[in-house]
């Protein structure tokens, strides 16, 4: 399969600021309601509750697991509005936010002080611009090349539409929150500290407590497989949210520019009509990344708004399995300095003729010394 090249058209943007882009969308999509908030939260709590309550206590071991399944997807639900929250995108009250959306990203393990430093200052600050943002960050085939040989194996299973939950585990979540150490003068300290200490005692309880009503299986069903299940879909959202084969990555701050990274690199992914109300819109995301104070249930308008004027410039796809495979199968490695993506097979082809390249200009200088210094 040949390299696929993105759209150099997207330089017309850099001069651009985000400010003017924003000016796009309406003043209404910025309206913020509590009652909405607040039902989609009840929402989500039933639906993860009821699952984990199927998981502790039906009887046979594969509806526990299905439940489990439904849980780690209630987890995920949560997720999105707890992202939301520490967007600001739902209340005028931080207090507000961080409590209900602490209590949200508990299930899934993630601290949300530490997720928020990280995601709203680093990428939302530099989306792929990979000298800064690291998600999704693909590797070079030089680099590829390079690697040990369970490197080349981790990253080819990140980069799999089945095993990509291992990128958020190992690049994200372990890394990022997990083992984090925030600097000594950083203000932020002591609330990094005891968002840990909160989620370690969270999941310390929570185990005991499954083991005590269900036993192992009920920690399997409960705990681990609702976790495993969540780093499988917010990989995948991230993945898609910026990985397409018209989608460039960065290198150089000088080629990048806000405007670039927030909305041309940032997709657009339409799903089922349910599909959206369950994720909460989070694969509509170019207008969340061109603005995060937009509530997720005004994604869509202002997806419309930017479209009227930007809409050259945003990559829109429909959500299948094929699709997503496609773009998997195709986004392997990158080479920055053309701007385009490789499969693993034509990355090696590429090295290949890179090197065949080189030694032939070698053969000529040394054939023609004087032609060559001229």
């Amino acid at each position: 399969m040949p390299p696929s090249f993105p759209d150099m058209g997207y330089a017309v943007l850099r001069p651009v600021k985000l400010q003017t882009i924003r000016e796009a969308i309406r003043p209404e999509r910025y309206r913020r309601s509590t009652g909405t908030a607040v039902a989609w939260y009840a929402f989500d709590a039933f639906l993860y509750l009821t699952a984990i309550a199927g998981a502790l206590l039906v009887g046979a071991w594969w509806l526990k697991l299905f439940f489990g399944v439904l849980a780690g997807s209630a987890v995920a639900f949560m997720f999105v509005w707890a992202h939301d929250a520490a967007h600001g995108a739902l209340f005028q009250s931080k207090r507000a936010a961080e409590v209900m959306g602490t209590l949200f990203m508990l299930p899934s393990l993630n601290m949300y002080r530490l997720w928020a430093f990280g995601h709203n200052r680093i990428h939302h600050g530099f989306t792929s611009l990979t000298a800064v943002d690291q998600i999704w960050r693909p590797w070079t085939p030089q680099e590829y090349r390079s690697k040990t040989v369970w490197q080349k194996i981790l990253y080819r299973l990140e980069r799999s539409p089945y095993t990509c939950a291992l990128h958020y585990l190992l690049r994200v979540w372990w890394p990022g929150m997990v083992r984090f150490k925030a600097d000594a003068k950083n203000k932020d300290q002591r609330a990094f500290f005891y968002s840990k200490l909160l989620t370690l005692l969270f999941f310390i309880c929570f185990f005991a407590f499954a083991f005590w009503v269900a036993g192992l299986m009920g920690v399997i069903a409960a705990v681990i497989l609702p976790f495993l299940v969540f780093n499988y879909y917010i990989a995948l959202f991230v993945f898609l949210h910026h990985t397409h084969p018209k989608v460039p990555f960065f290198s150089e701050k000088e080629e990048w520019s806000q405007s670039i990274g927030q909305l041309y690199c940032s997709t657009i992914v339409r799903c089922s009509k349910i599909s959206e109300y369950f994720i909460h819109n989070i694969l509509i995301h170019a207008p969340h990344h061109v603005d995060p104070r937009i509530p997720f249930y005004h994604l869509k308008g202002a997806y419309e708004d930017l479209r009227a004027q930007y809409g050259q410039y945003m990559h829109e796809s429909r959500f299948s399995l094929l699709e997503v495979r496609r773009i998997f199968k195709e986004c392997k490695l990158y080479d920055y300095e053309a701007k385009h993506w490789m499969s693993f097979r034509s990355g090696r082809s590429w090295i290949e003729q890179k090197a065949a390249n080189i030694a032939a200009s070698t053969a000529a200088s040394a054939a023609y010394p004087g032609e060559a210094a001229h």
